[in-house]
């Protein structure tokens, strides 16, 4: 196997294991109905560095469009990725909108 091939297998795997994790909190965030615990600080630096993977992959397709099915499946995995983070950063607002909601009905 050459080093190039290997070297995006296991990009790719580590992106599917960083995946792996949103969808838990994902499910975490809808059910909890609370912004309390969670970083959007922590997870807008997490989405940019996407953003630089993304751009990553871009690049290395312009320098030699001749990739292997492992390159354009961890490109598969940065979309992924940034597409579950996005959804867990719109159930942080949702969960501030509510948090607040519940702060007044306390008041």
């Amino acid at each position: 196997m050459e080093m190039e091939t290997i070297c995006n297998l296991l990009e790719a795997l580590m992106i599917l294991c960083f995946g792996l994790s949103w969808p838990i909190s994902i499910r975490k965030s809808w059910i909890s109905r609370t912004a309390k615990g969670k970083s959007l600080f922590f997870e807008v630096f997490i989405w940019i560095g996407y953003v630089f993977g993304i751009m990553n992959k871009f690049i290395q397709y312009g320098q030699n469009p001749e990739r292997g099915w492992i390159f354009f499946l961890a490109w598969a995995f940065y979309f992924l990725n940034i597409t579950e983070i996005t959804i867990d950063m719109v159930l942080y607002f949702r969960n501030v909108k509510l948090d607040k909601e519940r702060e007044k009905e306390k008041k």
